[in-house]
């Protein structure tokens, strides 16, 4: 089934429940192909490729919503499967906010290049797959008789998908997305057995690292957790690298969002317009990123894409709001989540912020804790290197950092120049002054 089938039998599906009674209805039609490969310590350990088609169809129907899916996409099938559907939806409870959004938010479509398709995809044979991942595990091995056991990756997929919504949306996409890695385990006496990793996910095969960087990268970082242990518990300044900055940015993504918003679970609740962070971070929402691994002209209700300043200079300037928490909200909604997150980068690289610390931890890695959307509150277990006087001198684990999210992004004093390309959430490492961590 090529792409003008899936969007015939979109729309046909779409017809036949409203046929059936249906006031609204949405349907998603997809195709995956994924391909995930494991090199393990000398031999392939695993090779898995999944092949799928699926079919979502959303029901609006007297007031009443329902979901529904099948991997059947024969019309004879497929009418009984809508008309049951239809059916079912009528037994639920009334939800007065559900609904597909207003056609006005599909309008203004870009139509900008945005290279989410790497044509090399259908050129890459499956020994060239187990060739790169065989390549990167030799590599990492040959680093050093330390190496107890290393894991190398690859991966690909193509997603080809049409949408259909009753009301006037239609929308095609078509993706691949490539990924590869290793992880590895090291000696380290009778303390433990310290592991790490390297790994950059890509829209074009191009953009992956060569094996060689990855097998550098993840041997570098393992090493530096030889000898880890806790340190005093005290104020220090604090560095997180980009890898790992993802975790303190979701404590304030989740409180963001429409559904926690309503639900009274967010400490951001009436603070569009307020300041909720230093001047040093400026979050913008943008779609249109070339090669970008969350970039796309439509999100997942139709609603064209925007770029939107989330946060500006520290100062909250807007929300995360679907259709149906925008009605139930009294909202006009933006998109219910984030596309590529870029952050306003500083001039410095990880090594220089590093090189201005007298007395800091660099944390390389959360591990557990949690986080409270409502008051902001937070405790991380965290790993990482003591800072003295701009060197790194101490692998320390075992230690946590805790405080209130609405306090700890008003010391924010710098970001790096170092965006993290390999996610749809593209941040810099980050220097906080005056945190607390808690040791021995």
């Amino acid at each position: 089934m090529n792409s003008k089938d899936r969007l015939a039998l979109a729309e046909w599906t779409v017809n036949e429940a409203k046929r059936n009674g249906a006031s609204e209805a949405s349907v998603d039609i997809a195709k995956n192909r994924n391909i995930e490969i494991e090199y393990r310590d000398g031999n392939l350990d695993q090779l898995n490729e999944a092949t799928s088609n699926g079919l979502s169809l959303t029901v609006y129907a007297e007031g009443k919503y329902s979901s529904n899916s099948t991997n059947d996409l024969r019309k004879e099938t497929l009418g009984r499967f809508v008309k049951e559907s239809v059916a079912m939806t009528r037994y639920l409870a009334e939800d007065p906010f559900r609904g597909l959004p207003d056609p006005k938010f599909y309008q203004d479509r870009s139509t900008a290049k945005l290279q989410l398709y790497d044509s090399a995809y259908e050129s890459l044979a499956s020994d060239k797959r187990i060739a790169v991942a065989k390549e990167i595990e030799a590599l990492t091995h040959q680093k050093s008789s330390e190496v107890l056991t290393c894991t190398a990756y690859f991966s690909d997929t193509l997603s080809q998908t049409v949408k259909v919504n009753s009301n006037g949306f239609q929308g095609e996409t078509r993706e691949t997305s490539f990924g590869s890695g290793v992880s590895l385990t090291v000696k380290d006496g009778d303390r433990g057995r310290p592991s790490d990793w390297a790994w950059a996910s890509a829209k074009f095969l191009e953009d992956l690292h060569s094996p060689a960087e990855y097998a550098d990268t993840a041997f570098k970082r393992t090493m530096q957790k030889i000898g880890q242990k806790k340190l005093a518990s005290g104020v220090y300044d604090m560095i997180v690298d980009n890898r790992s900055a993802s975790r303190l940015l979701g404590g304030l993504y989740g409180p963001m969002q429409g559904s926690t918003l309503q639900q009274k679970q967010s400490f951001l609740e009436g603070k569009i317009g307020q300041k909720i962070a230093s001047e040093k971070l400026t979050m913008i929402d943008d779609p249109f990123v070339v090669r970008g691994l969350s970039s796309g002209h439509f999100d997942g209700e139709g609603m064209s894409t925007k770029r939107r300043v989330m946060i500006e200079k520290g100062v909250l300037k807007n929300y995360y709001i679907d259709t149906y928490y925008g009605k139930k909200l009294d909202m006009t909604p933006t998109t219910g989540g984030s596309s590529n997150l870029t952050f306003e980068k500083g001039d410095k690289s990880l090594e220089e912020l590093i090189a201005g610390v007298t007395k800091g931890i660099l944390v390389t890695s959360f591990v557990g804790g949690n986080n409270n959307s409502t008051t902001g509150d937070f405790s991380y277990g965290i790993i990482g290197m003591l800072i003295e006087n701009g060197k790194l001198t101490q692998p320390v684990n075992e230690m946590n950092v805790s405080g209130n999210s609405g306090e700890l992004w008003g010391k924010l004093v710098e970001m790096g120049n170092d965006p993290y390309v390999y996610s749809g959430w593209r941040r810099p490492s980050m220097l906080f002054e005056g945190v607390h961590f808690a040791g021995i």
